[in-house]
């Protein structure tokens, strides 16, 4: 049976709306927001304030808690999904930041939202990317951490509290990398 063209304009229009729903909400709602992104607050998450810990399953099915890279590792938190087009941009920068900086004293958790495992990690294989995917199926780490558009990402010290937040993709992840990298040498 072959579909008819009033499923693809709906499909279109539900697309449509989601994208002007995103953007509403990252330029409108995050009124606190800077230029580039970055925020001091994100609902009940604040920059000094302890990161809310979670757990979730990785894409081998293991458990993968926050508070278990506390005193260890600097952990840059980074919500996403397949079909996000800023969020698929972002994701050669977090490989290279995660290249880079690894081997220092860096955790990235790509926390997927909404998504299988079979298709975040088809996705994750096709394009050659290296971070720990974790799988958020019904958003609730997302819900925990009131993120409204993705991606989001949250940079936690290893002391396991928030000193960074962002929302949104910025093609210049400069402000990122000093960030992590004065987080590591703390």
């Amino acid at each position: 049976m072959k579909p008819r063209p009033y499923i693809w304009i709906v499909s279109g229009v539900l697309f449509a709306g989601a994208t002007v729903w995103i953007n509403y909400e990252v330029k409108v709602n995050l009124q606190a927001a800077a230029a580039d992104g970055t925020t001091r607050e994100m609902g009940n998450i604040k920059v000094g304030q302890p990161a809310p810990d979670f757990a979730a399953k990785d894409l081998a099915d293991q458990t993968v808690r926050l508070v278990d890279y506390r005193g260890q590792k600097v952990v840059l938190i980074d919500f996403w999904a397949t079909w996000c087009g800023p969020c698929r941009m972002a994701m050669p920068g977090l490989q290279s930041v995660q290249d880079d900086l690894k081997g220092r004293g860096l955790e990235i958790l790509s926390v997927n939202q909404g998504e299988s495992s079979e298709q975040a990690g088809a996705f994750m294989k096709t394009k050659g990317y290296g971070f720990h995917v974790l799988l958020d199926p019904d958003s609730a780490i997302g819900a925990k951490y009131a993120v409204r558009g993705i991606p989001t990402m949250v940079a936690v010290d290893k002391k396991g509290v928030v000193r960074w937040i962002r929302v949104g993709y910025r093609p210049d992840d400069t402000d990122l990398r000093q960030e992590l990298e004065r987080l590591i040498k703390e």
